[in-house]
């Protein structure tokens, strides 16, 4: 009896112990609310929105301490509408990422499988589209430079240093998995951030080929992927000043995008645009006032600058205005309810149709489908949960 005893304990001190050394974490945010825009389509609208804020995603993580400073790793996480249930970017389970690695205290963390691009990791932090404001609506037109996540990079390997007296950088590289060519769809990407007190910095680059083809490792993710091309070169800087309860931040994006094959905005593709070129420089203002622990205030303006070329049709410069406003109020430290309104104006041409005539630019919220006309006014009122 007391051997039984003694082996029960020793069995039980292992199990806990392992326990210990490992852990895996269920986490996600739902978002919901009610929308309106006034010119979806060519129609208004009032629907009832789904991560209208920020994306609707569940996940797994885990990790398991291997000892002397090493930790294995994975992420297992999916995007889908709230609302209908269904899983983004068609019947794929784990369509935002999907990972396994190694992280070292020392040497940083080596990964493998479906993840974001460097421009999301080191660059998006600081823009009012993502994780420092998480408000989709005010991603750039199209989201033509990931900022808002559109898309993650399938097939790929990736990089991120240790946190070195607040400097971070990192790389990743997206295999085709092409049999026809080894540069036939690949992706690569690199970047670097820097915090230190108030001040945060950050550069990335993001190139894909052959973007939206089914052997490209770039890919849809937590919506339908808006820009397919023949090459698309992203590249950035950004900056975020904290002063007691106010931030500001600064955000510049290049965008070269040749040979289009499609342009899209929720969903909806505007037409006449197969083979051209657009090149867009986006200039991002935000900021952030935490009047209480609970409540704050947001806002940002972009001016997209952009020039469209290609198939004899000239030179167009299509531009696009975009300002953002919100509040934002915390229930607790997970749930919290938010009003946001976003205007967007456009102007110039995108292109020419074949009788010359010039290819109007439309307004073009992003996760809405494009306006009718060169203006679009959306607001939104809802509810997200973190968990």
């Amino acid at each position: 009896m007391k051997k039984t005893l003694i082996l029960a304990s020793v069995l039980s001190a292992f199990a806990i112990s392992a326990q210990a050394q490992s852990s895996v974490t269920l986490y996600g945010s739902l978002d919901a609310g009610i929308l309106y825009a006034n010119n979806a389509g060519g129609h208004s609208l009032w629907q009832q929105g789904s991560g209208a804020m920020s994306y609707n995603y569940f996940g797994l993580r885990g990790a398991e301490d291997l000892g002397g400073g090493l930790k294995a790793l994975f992420t297992l996480e999916s995007g889908f509408d709230l609302n209908s249930g269904r899983y983004h970017n068609g019947d794929t389970g784990f369509n935002r990422q999907s990972y396994v690695g190694l992280q070292s205290d020392k040497y940083g963390t080596l990964t493998l499988g479906r993840q974001y691009d460097s421009v999301v990791d080191y660059l998006s932090p600081l823009s009012a589209t993502g994780s420092g404001f998480g408000n989709n609506l005010a991603g750039h037109p199209f989201d033509n430079d990931n900022l808002s996540e559109s898309f993650s990079i399938k097939n790929s390997v990736k990089y991120a240093s240790a946190n070195y007296a607040g400097l971070k950088f990192g790389g990743l590289y997206g295999f085709s998995n092409d049999a026809n060519g080894f540069s036939n769809g690949r992706a690569w990407s690199v970047g670097a951030s820097y915090g230190n007190g108030p001040l945060n910095v950050a550069a990335a680059y993001l190139q894909t080929n052959n973007s939206g083809g089914l052997s490209s490792a770039s890919s849809a993710a937590s919506a339908d992927q808006n820009i397919s091309a023949r090459l698309q070169r992203t590249y950035g800087v950004g900056a975020n000043y904290t002063y007691g309860p106010a931030n500001v931040g600064f955000v510049w994006t290049h965008s070269q995008i040749d040979g289009l094959s499609s342009l899209a905005s929720g969903g909806m593709s505007l037409p006449g645009l197969n083979g051209l070129n657009l090149h867009l420089d986006n200039y991002e203002i935000n900021g952030a006032y935490h009047l209480s622990p609970a409540l704050s205030f947001v806002g940002s303006y972009t001016f997209t600058d952009g020039t469209m070329t290609g198939n004899g049709s000239g030179n167009n410069s299509p531009k696009w205005h975009t300002v953002m406003v919100g509040t934002d109020y915390l229930l607790s430290k997970r749930t919290d309810v938010y009003l946001t309104g976003v205007y967007q104006h456009a102007s110039g041409s995108l292109g020419e149709n074949p009788n010359g005539s010039g290819i109007a630019n439309v307004a073009a919220i992003n996760t809405l489908s494009p306006s009718s006309t060169n203006n679009q006014i959306a607001a939104t009122v809802g509810l997200r949960h973190r968990f």
